[in-house]
Order: structure tokens, then sequence, then C-alpha cells
């Protein structure tokens, strides 16, 4: 009995038993782990960040070409009022300016259209992430799914927006849409929506994030 006793303490081994047991304890913990930090609302709040992140950098290239030029990239030159305001244009190779034919997103990065003048406010490498399928196609939501806003009364902001995906970034276009918005983006229609209403991005119910 001493013998087979010291055989098990010097050998140091679990039984079947006690590995099963151990098993089971790692897969529930595993479950309450995966239950407390809802794995696919973590992907969807990376995804808004990186939106939010895009939206950040368009809107910094907007004003920008806007100080250095005197005039918008969605206008011909400083004399041109013609469509200044934008009800939520979404932000793709589609966009032109309506005389010169300049895609917007070429004005702001580096221009291969003739007759078009790159700034490279804006990398290669983030025009093809906002703008995937680079058919030059409008009315379809893109990579980024990213809209400009801009009533173009003196003073007013240019707002750039997008549809959240994740509860958090829902809860905060909501609260703002509850609350009291600023006067040259309240009159927006499609960013602040009702149940059965759809946003600019064709959602229904889904408040938008305009920044700033």
């Amino acid at each position: 009995m001493k013998k087979a006793l010291l055989a098990r303490l010097k050998s140091g081994g679990f039984t079947m038993i006690e590995l099963l047991i151990v098993i089971s304890i790692l897969g529930i913990l595993a479950v309450m782990v995966l239950a407390a930090i809802n794995p696919l609302e973590q992907i969807n709040r990376g995804r808004d960040t990186a939106k939010r992140g895009d939206a950040e950098q368009l809107l910094g290239a907007l004003e920008r070409y806007n100080a250095f030029n005197g005039f918008f990239p969605w206008q011909e030159d400083a004399n041109d009022i013609t469509g200044l305001a934008l009800t939520g244009q979404l932000v793709n190779s589609g966009w032109v300016e309506t005389n010169s034919n300049c895609q917007i997103l070429e004005r702001l990065s580096t221009a291969v259209t003739a007759g078009c003048v790159g700034t490279q406010e804006l990398k290669d490498s983030y025009i093809t992430r906002v703008d995937d399928d680079g058919g030059g196609s409008t009315g379809t939501v893109e990579a980024r799914g990213l809209y400009v806003y801009y009533e173009a009364a003196a003073g007013d902001n240019v707002y750039v927006c997008f549809s959240p995906q994740s509860n958090a970034f829902v809860n905060e276009a909501t609260l703002r849409c509850d609350g009291t918005l600023p006067d040259d983006l309240a009159p927006a229609t499609g960013i602040c929506v009702d149940d059965v209403t759809a946003n600019l991005a064709g959602e229904t119910g889904i408040d938008m994030i305009c920044l700033p």
C-alpha cells in the first residue's frame, strides 16, 4: 500500500476523471467570457471605429481643400455655386464635379483624369478603402458608406455621416438625434430617422453618426 501511494505521488499525473472535470470547468468559463464580451458587438464596434476614423480623415481633407483653394472640391471654382449644398452625397468614385467632370476623390488624392488636379490630401489607399468597387456607381453603399451633408449657408459646417452597426454607436447616434441638433444639421433628412424610415444608407430605423 505504501509503495503504491509513493508511486502515485512520484508520477504526479491526473486521472481521467480529474482531466474531464478541469476541461468542463474551462469550458464553462469560456462560455461565460464569450457571453460577457459579446464578440459580434466587439466586431461591429471595431468596424464603426474604423468608419469614424475614415470620416474624420475625409472631413479634414475637405476643410483643408476649402481653406487652401477658397472653394470645395465639388465646385469648379470659387464662383461656382451650382449644387453647392449636399443633402447626403455618397462618397465614391461616381461623385464628380458637374462642370469639369473631375472625380471628387481624385481631387483629394492623385488625379488621373485629364484636366483634373489632385491635392494629395488623402492617400490612394484611403480612396481604395472607401470606394471598393471602383466602378463609379452611385446609389450603392461602398466599403465605408460615408455621406457628406452641407447646408451651404454662411458659417455652416460640412458633415460626414455613416450608419453605425454596433449598439454602442447606435446609442450614441440616437442620443444626439434625440437632443438638440446644430442648426446646420437639424434640417437634414435621412440622418435622424424614426422606426419605419430609412436613413441615407437605406437602413430602416437607424440614426446616423455625423462628424463633427
